[in-house]
């Protein structure tokens, strides 16, 4: 007769407790320190767990990065897909000015909490193969929710050529220029996307 596997509440709250104790530790270094310079040994003093327990979760250091850039863009450890999510389907919501304004909003609070790590997931790319993989993929998943968004600003699918403009328009590194080496106000750089983005509907979509 085969055993009954136990199952422990306790047990699966400690187990994520620690998950997410690693996980913020992860995000602040690598996004304080970069890929090279920081090391498991510092995560697992700053998580207050032992390097052991780090790879018993997450098996090595370019897995860790990767699953702390994927709760940097997403915001949460929920499986849901962010085009599945409510924030994201404030953008088919009002007229279309409040469409493109919540679009821009939307993305630029993503960067907000993932540009950093981006930064870090860059650097791990030049030398390690799983942080490559997951850096190439980003450009893609960024443009497919980038169409859906599109689509539900427009209230119909995008045309390939708004999603290319957008894409390149809306992008990490034009945020991060015009943010941190341009010094605009957060609440500019908002105004300027919008209205480029809607130049760009304008004129693909009169």
């Amino acid at each position: 007769m085969a055993k009954a596997k136990y199952h422990s509440p306790l047990r699966a709250r400690q187990a994520a407790q620690t998950r997410a104790s690693i996980l913020d530790a992860a995000l602040g270094l690598f996004a304080e320190r970069g890929w090279a310079a920081t090391t498991l040994p510092m995560i697992a003093e700053r998580a207050e767990v032992s390097p052991d327990t780090i790879y018993a979760v997450f098996g090595t250091k370019a897995a860790l990065l990767r699953a702390v850039v994927d709760l940097a863009i997403v915001g949460d450890e929920d499986e849901d897909p962010m085009v599945d999510r409510a924030d994201f389907a404030v953008l088919g919501e009002g007229p279309r000015p409040q469409r493109v304004r919540a679009g821009v909003r939307y993305t630029l609070s993503v960067y907000g909490r993932s540009v950093p790590i981006l930064r870090t997931l860059r650097e791990a790319a030049a030398s390690d193969a799983t942080a490559r993989e997951r850096y190439e993929r980003y450009g893609a998943d960024r443009r497919r929710v980038i169409a859906s968004g599109m689509a539900l600003i427009l209230g119909h699918e995008a045309d390939e050529q708004l999603v290319d403009a957008i894409w390149a328009l809306l992008s990490p590194e034009t945020t991060s220029y015009l943010l941190e080496d341009c010094g605009w106000p957060p609440d500019e750089v908002e105004d300027w996307f919008v209205a480029m983005a809607e130049a760009a509907i304008a004129r693909a979509d009169p």
